[in-house]
């Protein structure tokens, strides 16, 4: 099933037009995912990498921990990358990380979501770690393990703005700030051809 998710998300991304794939991703428990995937491949605690999601009070956050735990423990021989995301990941992050893979493979610019979709880019990376050469991370999640996993992948976001939404929403944020400095890049006028005077010995 985890095969098939991966090939599914390759043939969503094979089916677009354009050279660019802005991820987003909806569902519930998947910042749980999130979490194990982060605690499995880059061995942050689930103490540290374990937020609120959709709202947990703090007697919920530690009931989401421990039973964290126990499927990290359950899946303790999963430790590779496909294996951990076959084990501990949902179908949508397996779907995701197809898409990336594939993506990356096309040399479309791939603009990353929250910490969702970052788990995606994690295990593609460890998969093939130059598709992290295509990835432009849109913003710092307020869940906790985002930051973490962020750093794991020397990735500096464009806003820090406490968003938890998902949906693509911190994407399609940064998505005119990527127009605009490709416009800059295209059009703005160098001091040579507007003319501007340059001061002389």
């Amino acid at each position: 099933q985890c095969e098939q998710a991966l090939r599914n998300g390759a043939g969503v991304v094979q089916g677009l037009p354009g050279n660019a794939l802005l991820l987003g991703e909806m569902g519930i428990g998947n910042t749980s995912v999130a979490s194990l995937l982060l605690a499995r491949l880059c061995g942050v605690p689930l103490a540290d990498g374990t937020g609120t999601g959709t709202g947990l009070d703090a007697q919920g956050v530690a009931r989401k921990r421990a039973v964290l735990q126990q499927a990290l423990d359950a899946n303790a021989g999963a430790t590779e990358p496909l294996a951990a995301l076959a084990a501990l990941g949902g179908f949508e992050v397996a779907t995701l990380t197809g898409a990336v893979l594939q993506a990356a493979a096309e040399r479309r610019v791939i603009v990353v979501d929250g910490f969702i979709t970052t788990a995606a880019v994690l295990v593609a990376s460890r998969l093939q770690p130059a598709v992290l050469q295509r990835c432009v991370f849109s913003h710092r999640s307020g869940e906790p393990g985002h930051a973490h996993m962020l750093a794991q992948l020397q990735a500096e976001p464009l806003l820090d703005m406490g968003l938890r939404l998902g949906e693509g929403s911190g994407a399609a944020l940064a998505w005119p700030l990527l127009a605009s400095a490709c416009a800059i890049l295209r059009d703005m006028a160098s001091f040579e051809s507007a003319g501007v005077a340059q001061q002389t010995a």
